[in-house]
C-alpha cells in the first residue's frame, strides 16, 4: 500500500492511497484541476482511482470534492453528517453525485480497500478518522481531531502505519497573530492536535507503528522542525527504529517525495 500526501496543511488536504489494482483519496482540499496536476506530478495513477472518503466538510478538505469525484466518475464515502452539511451548503453544482453515508467503526469496502471510519474530536457536523486495510496492511488516519480516546489509541495501535495530525507548537500559536478567539478554538478539545498531544500519541504507542507521517501543520503556528523534535521526543528510544515523515503544504514532489509504503 502507497500512501503518498498531495496536500497537507490549513490551505488543503489530499491524500492519495495506492493498492496493488486500485486507489482512493482521502479528502480533495485543492482543487480539482490542482489535485489531478499533482497526481501527475507524483506518479500517482488518476484513471486508479476507484472512491474519494472524506474526513469532514470544511472546505480545507472539500473545496476540490464535487467537480473531482464527477471528473473522475467515483462514488464520495462520508458520515451521514459530513455528507448532510457538503450537499447542503458546500456543493459547487446541482448535477449528479455518486454519494455514500458510512458510520463509526462500521467497515465498507471501496475499490480493494476495506475501511472503518471512527469518531475524531473537531468542530465539524460528524467528523471521522479512518483505518485502511489492504492485504493484512492497516493504515490509520487521524487528523483533524482535539483529541485522541483511548479507543482511537487502539485502532491506531494495530496499524502498519499512521498519518497523525501535529498541528501547532503551543507557545508558536500562544505569541501569535491570530485572535484569542480562534486561539481557543484550536487549543479546545474540538480543534488541532499539537505538538506535545501527537508525541504523546506516539509516546504510548511506543513501538507499535513502525511509520509515521505527522501531518496538518499549521504554516502560522508550526514549523517542520519542531514538529519532528517534538515527535523525536515522544518516540524516545524508538527514534531509530522509525520511519518519521513531515507532510507540508506543497505535498509530495519528486525532489521530497512524502509518503510511506506498507
Amino acid at each position: 500500500m502507497r500512501c503518498t500526501i498531495l496536500a497537507s496543511g490549513s490551505k488543503g488536504n489530499c491524500t492519495y492511497i495506492g493498492g496493488c489494482d486500485s486507489a482512493i483519496l482521502v479528502d480533495v482540499g485543492l482543487s480539482a484541476k490542482e489535485t489531478l496536476y499533482r497526481l501527475t506530478q507524483t506518479g500517482c495513477a488518476a484513471d486508479t482511482i476507484d472512491a474519494i472518503i472524506v474526513t469532514h466538510e470544511h472546505v480545507d478538505h472539500t473545496r476540490g470534492l464535487d467537480v473531482l469525484a464527477r471528473k473522475l466518475e467515483c462514488p464520495v464515502y462520508a458520515t451521514g453528517g459530513t455528507l448532510t452539511d457538503f450537499l447542503c451548503h458546500r456543493r459547487t453544482s446541482d448535477k449528479t453525485l455518486e454519494t455514500h453515508a458510512c458510520r463509526y467503526d462500521n467497515q465498507f469496502v471501496a475499490g480493494g480497500f476495506t475501511i472503518s471510519p471512527f469518531a475524531t474530536s473537531h468542530d465539524a457536523r460528524e467528523p471521522c478518522g479512518f483505518i485502511i486495510e489492504e492485504n493484512g496492511k492497516m493504515l490509520g488516519y487521524c487528523t483533524d481531531t482535539g483529541i485522541v480516546t483511548l479507543h482511537m489509541l487502539d485502532l491506531l495501535r494495530r496499524c502498519d502505519g499512521i498519518v497523525l495530525e501535529s498541528n501547532h507548537c503551543p507557545e508558536m500559536l500562544a505569541n501569535g497573530p491570530y485572535p484569542e478567539s480562534l486561539k481557543r478554538r484550536i487549543r479546545s478539545s474540538r480543534g488541532h492536535l499539537s505538538n506535545p498531544a501527537a508525541a504523546a500519541v506516539l509516546r504510548m504507542l511506543g513501538k507499535d507503528v513502525p511509520q509515521v507521517v505527522l501531518s496538518h501543520l499549521s504554516e502560522i503556528n508550526n514549523t517542520p522542525d519542531r514538529a519532528r523534535a517534538s515527535a523525536r521526543e515522544g518516540f524516545g528510544l524508538f527514534f531509530e527504529e522509525k520511519c518519521l515523515i513531515v507532510a507540508t503544504q506543497k505535498g509530495s514532489t519528486p525532489d521530497i517525495p512524502q509518503e510511506i509504503r506498507l
